[in-house]
């Protein structure tokens, strides 16, 4: 992938991501999420983690944002009314962004700069097909039981909402 075309999927992640926290109205948010997710997804691609990309928008802007905007709209979250921010919260919100943009700097600074580029895997990684004998062999059990929480989670939101509509 061209550096051109990094920069366009990650400063798209960045300001969609932003978006998501400044946005007021929830369902804007979670389409801003889903086109963070599908940026996401293009810098897997461009890392040759073809899987992982596809993966990222058939799970994360595929079924978990179906799910996030059923139970937005499920629970009929509107825009709250717009409290103005005092003083006091601005200036601790600004001293943690400075705090977290040090901390950060403190540690790129102690990682050596990029040595090239390595050498390529000397056999084809299989990774759809490793992936999937591990989750049907090694973490079968906990592949179901996490399937059965999450169905026994939506029926419960479903019954919940019935339940208060009556």
């Amino acid at each position: 992938m061209s550096p051109f075309l990094f920069w366009t999927f990650a400063v798209l992640m960045v300001l969609f991501g932003i978006s998501v926290v400044a946005q007021s109205n929830p369902v804007a948010s979670a389409l801003s999420l889903v086109v963070s997710f599908i940026a996401l997804a293009a810098l897997y691609v461009s890392l040759d983690a073809f899987f992982l990309g596809i993966i990222q928008i058939l799970v994360y802007a595929g079924a978990v944002m179906v799910l996030f905007l059923f139970i937005i709209m499920l629970l009929d979250l509107r825009a709250g009314h717009q409290e103005h921010a005092r003083p006091t919260t601005i200036a601790g919100g600004v001293l943690i962004a400075l705090l977290f943009v040090g901390q950060l700097a403190t540690v790129l600074s102690h990682f050596p700069a990029g040595r090239g580029i390595p050498p390529a895997l000397s056999a084809p990684v299989q990774d759809v097909q490793s992936v999937g004998h591990l989750l049907f062999t090694s973490y079968n059990l906990p592949f179901q039981i996490a399937a059965t929480l999450v169905l026994v989670a939506t029926i419960g939101v479903v019954v919940l909402s019935k339940r208060e509509l009556q």
